[in-house]
């Protein structure tokens, strides 16, 4: 005899494991040094896109060693998950606000059309910079029109930690500018 889930069980988390060809087309406008994110899962729950990260950086691109994660490299860590996430969100059509993109589509908004609004970080204890696991999570994706200029904008939240209990998180607002 099977047990059947209870009512109020959630929907299965769908997931999609590291893309070995698609992170390093998302990498690379990055320089070599500067390649931290080492593999991500995207998943879907509850109608949410979250990319569950390995990242490391070997060594500052910008300055001595800080001894951890700062916060230069928490926006680039970010960026180098969004980045992917969405590639990932199109390519495997999780984004409803994305629903009319193709990969070519990303290609070419990628840098110029994605742009941070607003960025807040809490940082609660140091991260080892060298080995951590960030996670972001689009909370909601937003088609307006002020002025009559489409743009996506999207709430993220994301968040860091390490072995050795290192953590931070925080929230950044998206404007995907120039929509198709």
């Amino acid at each position: 005899m099977s047990e059947q889930a209870p009512k109020t069980a959630r929907p299965p988390l769908r997931h999609y494991v590291n893309d070995e060809e698609l992170l390093p087309q998302v990498l690379r406008p990055y320089k070599a040094h500067c390649k931290y994110l080492q593999s991500a899962v995207v998943g879907t729950d509850s109608g949410l896109v979250t990319a569950r990260c390995e990242l490391a950086i070997p060594e500052s691109c910008y300055i001595d060693d800080t001894g951890h994660l700062n916060a230069v490299e928490v926006n680039i860590s970010y960026n180098q998950m969004m980045y992917y996430t969405v590639a990932k969100a199109v390519k495997e059509g999780l984004l409803e606000a994305f629903a009319d993109w193709t990969l070519e589509d990303y290609w070419r908004h990628q840098l110029p059309d994605i742009l941070i609004a607003r960025f807040s970080g809490n940082y609660r204890r140091a991260i080892n910079a060298r080995s951590f696991f960030g996670e972001l999570t689009f909370l909601s994706v937003q088609r307006r029109a002020p002025g009559g200029e489409p743009l996506l904008v999207a709430d993220t939240s994301y968040r860091y930690w390490d072995e050795a209990g290192g953590r931070c998180d925080g929230t950044i607002k998206l404007a995907f500018v120039n929509v198709p």
